[in-house]
């Protein structure tokens, strides 16, 4: 059974978090995505650290803000942007005037002017911080962590908007010591990455989920997938500011 578990755990945080095709070697259930809640962190760092290389290596040949670029760019394409695409829908739904609107525009995939304009927004602002930012790899691995980990709490603490799609099911399904264990992880993760640096990111992210939390449940009375999408990328944006502030 721990074999078992520590093939499929990872293999489920993977499948959900990133586009790399690990869930076709195991069968994944959202059962299984919320029992690999700790490695969410880990996910994260992996892959802000792959990103955050990758402009380490740009920023030689090519300005710092076209390096910034190429990163996002490459997190953007493991990650299919689904957490882009996720900030894009809940910022749409801005536009909504009840709550039926608000949860029906999220469905709706196309992107309006609230979603092209939070996209330019976030990603203007998180490529401008990494083109400022030494050791891009450690900060977007640090970024990375306390982003993957920010929606779990936030999935805990508020009931899911209504009872279908990745929102529900991970609501229905993450436990609290399964949140613990995940804030352990990205908080050891953080504080070895970049010492005080990280814990400030991981503050920051923190700052996020409250604010979030206090918003979403007067909006929509809950959460979707979208809002948690939405809340893993303005995280990773707050974490990436707080690493550049505290450095």
């Amino acid at each position: 059974m721990r074999t078992a578990s520590a093939v499929v755990l990872p293999a489920a945080a993977i499948s959900f978090l990133t586009r790399i095709p690990v869930g076709r070697l195991v069968e994944v259930d959202g059962a299984t995505v919320a029992r690999a809640a700790p490695i969410y962190p880990l996910v994260g760092a992996g892959i802000g650290a792959l990103a955050g290389l990758a402009v380490d290596v740009a920023s030689g040949p090519l300005p710092a803000l076209a390096a910034a670029v190429l990163g996002l760019a490459l997190l953007a394409v493991v990650t299919g942007a689904m957490h882009l695409d996720a900030l894009a829908d809940t910022a749409d739904a801005l536009g909504g005037t009840t709550r039926e609107r608000r949860l029906e525009i999220m469905r709706d995939h196309a992107i309006g002017a609230f979603g092209a304009t939070a996209l330019v927004v976030v990603l203007v602002f998180e490529a401008s911080v990494l083109a400022a930012t030494t050791d891009a790899w450690s900060a977007f691995a640090v970024a990375g962590a306390c982003a993957r980990w920010a929606p779990l709490p936030l999935a805990a603490a508020l009931p899911p908007a209504r009872p279908d799609g990745q929102g529900a099911a991970l609501a229905t399904h993450v436990s609290g010591p399964a949140v613990l264990a995940a804030s352990l992880v990205a908080g050891v993760l953080a504080f070895l990455l970049r010492g005080g640096d990280g814990l400030a990111a991981l503050a920051a992210a923190a700052a996020v989920i409250i604010v979030l939390a206090l918003f979403l449940r007067r909006w929509i009375g809950g959460t979707t997938g979208d809002t948690l999408g939405a809340t893993t990328e303005l995280s990773q944006a707050a974490a990436l500011a707080a690493v550049l502030v505290a450095s």
